[in-house]
């Protein structure tokens, strides 16, 4: 269908100072109904309710014009997820469930905008280099990984990057296969949430980070020394996996290395 025979209504007409923020719209409205190539500078022009020679006031072809669509969407997605993760509050592990609904819930609401960001290959930085805010939006992951990495020991932590760029390629995966109006569709029994929250479970419990339990004993008196032994009952028939850390007076004093079902008793001596 040529742009002369495609229909839709005009966003709204523009007055002197919004004509980017209008042109913007109408991309996004084209891109969701034709793809990022399936539509020129002079449709969004039309549909934008202004003169073909308008957008040439801020786009110097619908490649930039599809570059500012990436920037402004890269903006609002690092807003999101940031507030999303809220500095790790009230934990890591509950904020880090925000930020994967966060990032679907922007792929859900604004398909137009991550198609462009992460399918067309545009490079909205300038001269090809990486764009500020999508750089904000993988720190926001660097933070959550770096937070959720804390539970380990130090010599058993994974790349803090590596393990941004696996939580990133989930989410996006996730993402672009359920999450974009396509997921009925595909009639899978779980929501996109559910699929994402599941993904990040069998992931960080492969690092030997667990969270799905948690219980504390308080041990009143005065005591000089605390020994155990810390071992998996073989009714979990060798699964499961648990850690144990020692605090004295509020301050952590022990954390032992991952135990898992089959392991040998460890002994605790603090």
């Amino acid at each position: 269908m040529s742009p002369s025979e495609r229909g839709g209504r005009r966003p709204h007409s523009y007055h002197h100072g919004n004509l980017k923020e209008v042109l913007l719209e109408a991309a996004r409205k084209l891109i969701e109904q034709y793809g990022p190539a399936g539509f020129s500078l002079t449709e969004a022009a039309r549909l934008a309710g202004v003169s073909p020679a308008a957008p040439y006031r801020h786009f110097r072809d619908r490649d930039a014009l599809l570059a500012e669509v990436a920037r402004s969407g890269f903006e609002r997605f690092a807003a999101r997820l940031d507030m999303a993760w809220n500095n790790g509050v009230p934990t890591p592990l509950s904020a880090f469930e925000n930020l994967g609904r966060a990032y679907l819930a922007f792929a859900r609401d604004e398909p137009a905008s991550y198609t462009v960001m992460f399918e067309t290959g545009i490079l909205p930085g300038e001269d090809g280099k990486t764009l500020p805010a999508a750089e904000r939006a993988f720190d926001v992951l660097q933070q959550a990984a770096a937070a959720l990495c804390r539970q380990l020991p130090e010599a058993e932590r994974p790349p803090l990057k590596l393990m941004s760029l696996h939580i990133w390629a989930i989410s996006h995966g996730i993402a672009s296969l359920f999450a974009q109006g396509n997921f009925q569709a595909r009639k899978v029994p779980m929501s996109p949430e559910d699929i994402l929250e599941s993904a990040m479970l069998v992931y960080l419990k492969g690092l030997g980070m667990h969270s799905a339990s948690r219980i504390s004993y308080r041990l009143d008196g005065d005591f000089a020394r605390f020994e155990a032994l810390l071992a998996i009952d073989d009714s979990a028939a060798g699964r499961g996996s648990v850690r144990f850390r020692v605090f004295i007076d509020g301050s952590p004093k022990y954390a032992s290395p991952t135990v898992r079902g089959g392991d040998p008793p460890l002994p605790v001596s603090v």
